[in-house]
């Protein structure tokens, strides 16, 4: 007969080295703020009020939920972008992010597919006085690179001098390799890029410059860039691996020049069997601009991205470490190469 002990060390040889050290807990994040299909989101806030967007949901081609305090979130009965531009194909709009300029108006990127290439995305722009829209397209997209694989995920940021940029992926893995989120084989680049903008934030500025792209750790591509200044650190924020496996993640890298070089984090801030057990697949994260709030998306099932919800977190950040924020309760996850990332 095998003694309890015995069976239980016999049980921990063969599970798979993703995680180092217990996962305690859910007092670390809050979640799912929003319970129905809410991925990509981002968020700004304007006076006492958060505002999160969101992809597509098959109803409005922009979500929008409205928060008080970061913890409660009451869905908008309203499209951001009620008009899409003639460039693009009705209900393929994802990503989106808001940043507020120096006039008080708001500005929207997000991307959509191209309608004059089926299978590329590009990234359009958006105006709007109030920070819920309704917002009004430029007719152009402001990136589309279709010969690379096309843009996606779009962000925009605001520098400690004013001087406004956008990050976005090139979508290489759009170009094929193999795989459900294409690029299996590594064939293709997938980098994210930096375009400076002028002080209207829809007018391109200079030539974009690569800031990172995918290593052996980050499987077939890295996605989902978002930038924020702390003290004299950048901190870029990123997912990797695809979104519809169990490898998808939260990470970052840091930099003390907009320009790089950026150096990844050698552990992922979030992967699925955090928070206890209750992520699947987290990614798609939008932190403040202060560095202290983050929100990001988690399946609600594992390996189904049909319901992705949004979760909210603290986050406390330490020269160039991040956090998951805690009064009580702890995570300790570990970047363990192609055991955790590929698939």
């Amino acid at each position: 007969m095998v003694m309890l002990p015995d069976l239980l060390s016999l049980l921990l040889a063969f599970l798979p080295l993703t995680l180092q050290a217990p996962l305690i807990g859910r007092g670390f994040s809050n979640g799912p703020v929003i319970a129905s299909n809410f991925p990509d989101p981002a968020f700004i806030q304007v006076g006492d009020t958060f505002t999160a967007f969101a992809t597509n949901d098959g109803t409005y081609n922009i979500p929008v939920a409205t928060s008080p305090d970061f913890t409660t979130w009451t869905l908008a009965d309203q499209d951001a972008l009620p008009t899409l531009p003639a460039w693009s194909v009705p209900g393929r709009t994802w990503a989106p992010d808001v940043i507020q300029i120096s006039d008080g108006s708001f500005v929207m990127y997000f991307a959509a597919t191209d309608a004059s290439s089926p299978n590329r995305h590009c990234i359009g722009v958006a105006t709007a006085s109030a920070v819920k829209g309704p917002y009004t397209p430029s007719a152009m997209p402001l990136v589309c690179p279709v010969d690379q694989g096309g843009a996606i995920d779009p962000s925009g940021f605001k520098d400690a001098n004013g001087h406004l940029y956008v990050v976005y992926k090139i979508d290489g893995n759009s170009l094929g390799g193999d795989g459900p989120c294409g690029n299996a084989d590594g064939s293709h680049s997938t980098p994210i890029m930096l375009q400076a903008l002028l002080a209207n934030g829809v007018t391109l500025m200079g030539d974009p410059i690569q800031i990172l792209d995918r290593g052996v750790a980050d499987g077939p591509l890295i996605e989902a860039p978002d930038l924020i200044l702390v003290d004299t650190m950048y901190f870029l924020f990123f997912s990797s691996n695809c979104f519809q496996g169990p490898y998808y993640d939260i990470s970052y890298a840091t930099a003390s020049a907009i320009g790089g070089p950026y150096v990844k984090s050698s552990t992922p801030l979030l992967i699925t069997g955090g928070n206890g057990g209750a992520l699947n697949s987290p990614g798609g994260a939008c932190v403040g601009p202060e560095g202290q709030q983050m929100i990001f998306h988690s399946d609600s099932e594992p390996n189904d991205a049909s319901m992705r919800q949004m979760w909210t977190a603290a986050i406390t950040i330490s020269g160039t470490n991040v956090s998951i924020s805690s009064s009580d309760k702890k995570v300790h996850v570990v970047r363990t190469g192609i055991i955790q990332h590929m698939t």
